[in-house]
């Protein structure tokens, strides 16, 4: 967009949206497709502690969490607390378990069930992953693995762009021309020192236009949407990487002082960064068995294919 008269340029930044931040860690691994035989009456409880389940009939219609999937439809059921599947055909399903603050985030604005119709950008997808369950030519495991998590993008993507799903403020405000430069500036350099002023001229608005224009469309001040952003950034680095200082933390997401990050990490997560932490990794030297709190797991999942009978 050429800059508008009368405003500072924006800065050059690397190209990046919350839809891309918040997807990132969430794929797929080691997906193993089995075709199990549940019965309708006896099925077994699906996705059990799992953050996200993809569920996608290859052939005939199945009831998924209560409600209807046909093929070539795609339903995501959000965990932890395990469903049903009854149906009398084919199910794909790909189990992810989300660990971290980013994800988390992406987690907590969906329904319990998503179902995304038939004209989804991968519909034609299912068929190609229906052949690659029964090839088992070389490298299927991590064809699989990508082609599921492609097919879950697709899903969520459709399904907020859909008219009434209640997607959140910053998807919508991604079309934006003031609004969605900011938010990509955000997140494509969380560490820049960032103003009211320097985001405005991102969207190439006064600071009084883009003031007011940010929290109509996102929900909140821009500074406040941005203190959340770098705070789950800075949750995630606590957690996965404890050898990591406090003060290199808080310079990663734009603060020099880590005595104001640290007051400010506390504000927004409820904990201070080293209590936080604590919880995540209450012993020196071991992996953490319970995220803390607000935290779900990051784990890729271990797709299924079941046929229900």
């Amino acid at each position: 967009m050429a800059d508008r008269p009368g405003f500072p340029c924006a800065r050059t930044v690397e190209t990046m949206d919350p839809f891309d931040d918040l997807l990132r860690g969430v794929r797929a691994d080691g997906a193993l497709l089995d075709l199990a035989r549940p019965t309708p009456s006896g099925a077994a409880p699906l996705g059990e502690g799992a953050s996200l389940t993809l569920c996608a009939p290859l052939r005939g219609e199945t009831r998924v969490a209560d409600r209807r999937v046909r093929p070539g439809e795609a339903a995501i059921v959000r965990g932890p607390e395990p469903f049903r599947a009854v149906g009398d055909g084919v199910l794909l399903t790909g189990v992810y378990r989300v660990r971290g603050e980013v994800p988390g985030r992406l987690l907590r604005v969906l329904p319990r069930v998503v179902v995304v119709p038939d004209e989804h950008d991968c519909a034609g997808l299912l068929g190609y992953l229906e052949a690659q369950v029964a090839a088992g030519r070389p490298g299927r495991q991590v064809v699989l693995d990508r082609l599921l998590d492609w097919l879950l993008v697709c899903s969520l993507r459709d399904w907020f762009d859909r008219p009434g799903s209640k997607a959140p403020g910053w998807y919508a405000a991604l079309a934006d021309e003031v609004v969605g430069p900011a938010l990509r500036a955000m997140h494509a350099a969380p560490a820049e020192p960032w103003t009211l002023a320097s985001l405005a001229a991102e969207g190439r608005v006064s600071r009084t236009t883009f003031a007011k224009r940010f929290p109509q469309l996102v929900g909140e001040a821009p500074l406040a949407y941005l203190t959340g952003w770098r705070m789950a950034l800075a949750a995630d680095m606590l957690t996965d990487q404890p050898a990591t200082t406090v003060a290199t933390v808080a310079r990663r997401v734009g603060y020099a002082d880590p005595f104001g990050f640290s007051a400010a990490f506390k504000r927004v997560m409820g904990a201070s960064p080293s209590a936080y932490r604590t919880r995540a990794w209450p012993t020196a030297g071991t992996t953490p068995t319970t995220p803390p709190s607000p935290v779900p797991a990051q784990r890729g999942g271990r797709p299924t294919a079941a046929r229900n009978g």
